[in-house]
């Protein structure tokens, strides 16, 4: 099974097709905020204080992470990483330590989404606090099993104060700045792959096993 980079423009369902593929392949979902909440939860003090305090992470403190997290032997027979990389320069320092290690890049899945649909998730969004599983309550594909609680940690979610339209803008602009010259990244390599996403989250993971069947 070829490694996967899942990037997708914010509420496109990246996180739930992640999951999907984890338990439909037996794949590690690799998220960079899992990898920090892990640390914290650890006792990183570092990563807790700037986190703490609206700081963003260093690249070079979630690249050692990521590669740390890669080398294990539940990644021998690949993995899924979301979030990351974010942008070109993230991009270049990931291929030097699959270089270093000896690893094939593998495939890189682009969710397309019209703006205007994704738009209209955010207001049902719904997070964990503790874990990061994300629910929507406007999606019955994507309620939680249980109310108000999150299937994987009993852990009440909520609804994030940037999950918002207004919001939604500032991190779709962000996202067209800095991903789209990631996309033309890999897009030159040949290993880039294009998904309507627009749909459910059955006809969204049913074109991806296409793809991940070649």
């Amino acid at each position: 099974m070829k490694n996967i980079i899942l990037i997708a423009a914010p509420s496109a369902g990246k996180g739930t097709e992640a999951a999907k593929i984890k338990s439909e392949y037996n794949m590690p979902h690799i998220s960079t905020g899992d990898l920090l909440r892990a640390e914290i939860a650890k006792g990183n003090e570092e990563i807790n204080e700037l986190i703490s305090n609206g700081k963003l992470v260093g690249d070079d403190i979630v690249l050692n992470l990521l590669k740390n997290r890669i080398i294990e032997s539940d990644c021998n027979n690949g993995y899924i990483l979301d979030g990351f990389p974010r942008n070109v320069e993230q991009a270049k320092a990931y291929d030097k330590i699959l270089e270093e290690l000896g690893k094939d890049i593998g495939i890189v899945i682009i969710l397309d989404i019209d703006k205007e649909i994704a738009k209209s998730r955010i207001s049902g969004r719904r997070s964990c606090p503790k874990c990061g599983k994300v629910f929507n309550v406007n999606n019955k594909d994507m309620l939680p099993k249980d109310g108000n609680l999150c299937d994987v940690c009993d852990t009440p979610v909520i609804q994030r104060t940037d999950d918002n339209p207004d919001t939604y803008e500032e991190r779709y602009n962000t996202y067209l700045s800095k991903t789209a010259p990631l996309i033309d990244y890999y897009q030159e390599r040949n290993i880039v792959y294009h998904i309507d996403a627009s749909g459910t989250v059955d006809e969204t993971h049913a074109q991806v096993r296409e793809i991940i069947g070649e």
